[in-house]
């Protein structure tokens, strides 16, 4: 039985570097079979947005549009945090692929059912 695991992703162009190990993260966990969700929120909220993400590339590792891709096409789940979404004035209609828009009640479900956290 695969374990739960999540990747609360707080920063984005503010911190590119956390942004970027935390999808390595997330991508090391869907890999070795974890039910895996990036939940992104506060300032990682923006990288839902299509092109948002496209100019950054931390040095040592890969774009950070490339490991979201890659996590996403390997069954990683990808969350937003509502609020914080709707906070930063975001367009829904221009969510990245695999993005889904969520509220707390369902970042403290997946926990509940014993989910590994780390934050970024």
């Amino acid at each position: 039985m695969a374990g739960k695991f999540l990747v609360s992703l707080t920063n984005a162009k503010n911190d590119p570097d956390k942004a970027t190990v935390g999808f390595v993260v997330a991508n090391a966990a869907v890999a070795s079979g974890q039910e895996t969700v990036v939940f992104l929120n506060v300032e990682g909220a923006y990288l839902a947005s299509k092109g948002y993400a496209n100019d950054i590339h931390e040095e040592g590792f890969a774009p950070l549009k490339q490991l979201m891709d890659q996590f996403v096409e390997a069954g990683g789940t990808l969350w937003v945090c509502s609020p914080c979404f709707k906070k930063r004035g975001l367009d829904e209609e221009k969510l990245v692929e695999g993005a889904v828009i969520v509220g707390g009640a369902k970042l403290v479900e997946f926990l509940s059912q014993g989910a590994a956290s780390i934050t970024y």
